[in-house]
């Protein structure tokens, strides 16, 4: 048993390795000169293409309840009109600032997911206020300028997280009235669709630099979009959800060490700090309930609601389960 629970968590760090240092990709896709609505459409069109082998698989090798055959149309066309919103304020936050921030200010959507819940009356813990705190004064360290004003790409991917909460808390209301993956499936649709057509009104088209960023596209696509949201619908069934909301939260770190490495971005002393700030802040969050809840009755504890910004489906977050969510 424990050797499978390491299999999975292991699976469970190579997505967040894909998922990182996704924010790599979708830098090197538009310094190829493929515009961010552009990168995005095709982005969410490769991992559209790379999904319905999934759903091929398991229509024939999975038994499902009379609900997952259930598409719920409706919110699932909401729940891309939020993922289209997020996907694109972060894509164009990423011309302004590095792979790092990003990361980081984008992990905020799991503090921001129990605040908004708080407006349909989702009960918030009292760690999520202390968590906030911590991730504020991340955040300044982070991201404030001396003018005590918020750097135009923070200030964008910040709007991103926001937006990725929502996104959430409407697939956490629809999650359980059909199949995920294919709910997942119709809001890729949906991001790519707009995207795409956006993208025609507003930006410039150029075959060589779709060709010259393609690379990045597959990656962003098909590695970040099906690989790894496929991961994470295997691997948070059967993953301790402690180990697994760490895990997941790792993102903004390989988001960071993916940027050093392949972009040679670096950060001061002051924004290390305020790194490490919001990721203590998203921990207090996720794992105090957790633990909590754990001490009260052992070996009985939910699912944290982690899920990176990639348009996955989390349950509702109020009970602290999962899901699926990214970049």
């Amino acid at each position: 048993m424990q050797k499978q629970s390491l299999k999975y968590e292991a699976l469970l760090l190579l997505m967040s390795i894909l998922w990182g240092s996704t924010f790599v990709a979708q830098q090197i896709g538009m310094a190829k000169g493929i515009g961010p609505l552009t990168f995005n459409g095709l982005r969410f069109a490769l991992g559209c293409v790379s999904l319905l082998p999934v759903i091929h698989w398991r229509s024939r090798h999975v038994s499902r309840s009379p609900e997952d055959r259930h598409l719920p149309v409706a919110g699932s066309l909401l729940a891309g009109l939020f993922l289209f919103a997020a996907a694109n304020f972060q894509q164009v936050g990423l011309l302004h600032t590095s792979s790092a921030n990003a990361g980081f200010i984008t992990s905020l959507y799991i503090v921001f997911v129990p605040v908004l819940g708080l407006l349909f009356k989702h009960r918030a813990p009292r760690s999520l206020w202390a968590g906030i705190a911590v991730c504020v004064i991340g955040l300044y360290l982070l991201s404030m300028t001396d003018g005590f004003r918020i750097g135009l790409g923070d200030g964008l991917v910040l709007v991103c997280a926001l937006l990725w909460a929502g996104q959430i808390l409407v697939v956490g209301h629809v999650a359980t009235k059909g199949d995920p993956i294919k709910i997942a499936l119709l809001q890729f649709v949906v991001c790519a669709g707009l995207s795409t057509l956006a993208a025609l009104f507003f930006e410039p088209w150029s075959v060589k630099a779709l060709l010259a960023g393609s690379g990045a596209m597959a990656y962003a696509g098909i590695l970040s979009v099906g690989v790894a949201f496929t991961l994470q619908v295997v691997c948070q069934k059967r993953c301790p959800p402690g180990p697994a909301a760490v895990i997941m939260s790792l993102e903004a770190v390989f988001a960071a060490l993916a940027g050093y490495l392949v972009l040679r971005q670096t950060l001061s002393i002051r924004a290390l700090t305020g790194c490490a700030l919001i990721l203590c802040g998203v921990l207090i969050v996720q794992l105090t309930p957790l633990l909590r809840r754990r001490a009260m009755v052992p070996g009985k504890y939910p699912q944290p609601t982690a899920a990176p910004p990639q348009g996955e489906i989390p349950k509702d977050p109020s009970t602290q389960r999962v899901p699926k969510s990214k970049t």
